[in-house]
């Protein structure tokens, strides 16, 4: 019967002495550390409800760069995870700072990940994995992340003015419209520096900014060219004008071919629009030509970093 047992440490009806662990579970404690917070732990409603109330406060939530998947983070500063951090290192982008947690499992790629810091001098903060879980924003890093340094834009002005400059070349400028996908950005950053344009414009708004994955897509690019960001695209482009630029946009339905750009021996100012939308309405009015590039009629448009290659490739070719 319940409470009537006459085992040895039994419990009788909630009180009296209870059946100890004989100190398992002490032992089971020792060395694990601390116990930590509540809001520190990511499956605990305490730690989202840290993170809901961080995100009320700044109005949006954070986001980070992880190869490319934009998994949510703590911004497009820093790129966690084994596979992108050893891509990112081994593409060249700038690294502020490298972390690794505390008792990371070694494996290949992180063996490869502390050679290549150790060969370069990149070096390494050894911190607690929670803490990295914070810098990161809960971010899938396996114990690992970099944090790039905040990309600095050249004014639209300075590119203008430092085209104009060259003695050696004549000005061609690159400017983007609605162009989102930062890959995109990193390709026709890579493509204006391989055929000498002095830089690339983009829109404050609307537009990819130089994340862990432009900066990996251009191929370190980036380090060498100006990407310059205009407040407003079309003031941008009436100063370039005004300056003595021909402005011509790149659209399916223009009626120059890629071949005969005109004005393509003077100033030239190649704007470039999104793949599904194209050029806005406003950018068009402030073109002086569209161009089109002759394709098969089954393909009914080209990537936007692949159509702005060619015209490159063509205006450098006629430049000779």
């Amino acid at each position: 019967m319940a409470g009537n047992s006459q085992r040895r440490g039994a419990t009788t009806k909630g009180k009296g002495r209870t059946a100890g662990s004989g100190g398992r579970v002490r032992r089971g404690l020792e060395g694990k550390g601390p116990t930590p917070k509540a809001e520190e732990r990511t499956y605990h409603k305490a730690y989202k409800a840290k993170q809901a109330a961080a995100k009320r406060a700044t109005g949006r939530p954070a986001r980070t760069t992880s190869g490319g998947k934009g998994r949510p983070g703590a911004g497009p500063e820093w790129v966690a995870g084994r596979n992108p951090v050893l891509e990112a290192l081994q593409a060249g982008l700038p690294v502020k700072t490298a972390y690794i947690a505390d008792g990371a499992e070694r494996d290949d790629r992180l063996r490869d990940i502390l050679k290549f810091a150790a060969e370069h001098t990149i070096p390494m903060m050894q911190v607690h994995r929670l803490e990295l879980d914070r810098l990161t924003g809960g971010a899938l890093h396996q114990g690992v992340a970099l944090q790039l340094p905040n990309y600095e834009y050249a004014h639209p002005d300075d590119v203008l003015a430092d085209a104009l400059d060259d003695e050696g070349s004549e000005a061609l400028v690159v400017f983007l419209d609605q162009i989102t996908d930062p890959r995109n950005l990193g390709a026709v950053i890579r493509s204006a520096a391989a055929f000498g344009a002095h830089g690339v414009v983009i829109p404050e708004r609307r537009s990819a900014s130089m994340t862990a994955a432009a900066w990996k897509t251009s191929a370190g690019a980036a380090a060498r060219i100006p990407v310059a960001m205009a407040t407003n695209l079309n003031r941008a482009l009436e100063t370039y004008a005004k300056a003595g630029f021909t402005i011509v946009g790149l659209a399916g339905e223009g009626d120059v071919d890629v071949a005969g750009i005109p004005g393509v021996d003077g100033p030239l100012v190649v704007v470039i629009g999104s793949e599904g939308e194209g050029l806005s309405r406003l950018v068009r009015e402030h073109c002086d030509h569209l161009v089109s590039i002759p394709i098969s009629s089954d393909v009914e448009s080209l990537n936007a970093s692949v159509a702005a290659s060619i015209a490159l490739y063509e205006i450098n070719r006629c430049r000779g």
